[in-house]
């Protein structure tokens, strides 16, 4: 698991959706702020304003419910495209 800080995390974010997605600071830090206190992220470093994260094994699971859950929704979907 490797440790980001938000800056990271945008950055990866915009990557991952070959910059269909990009997360600006206030969202970023609010939802941060959510997923420590639901223990899906962890704070490993906090120097001045930069804070550093890892993902919990709780966050890893629900990571990968919501994967398979998107993944349904394209599924069932191209049922509607086929038929």
């Amino acid at each position: 698991t490797e440790e980001c800080c938000g800056v990271d995390i945008m950055d990866r974010v915009k990557k991952l959706s070959r910059g269909r997605v990009s997360v600006g600071p206030g969202t970023l830090y609010a939802m941060l702020a959510k997923f420590e206190e639901k223990d899906i992220i962890r704070l490993t470093a906090s120097e001045g304003r930069r804070k550093s994260y890892v993902i919990t094994d709780l966050g890893r699971e629900e990571l990968n419910k919501e994967y398979c859950r998107l993944k349904q929704m394209v599924d069932d979907g191209g049922f509607y495209f086929r038929a």
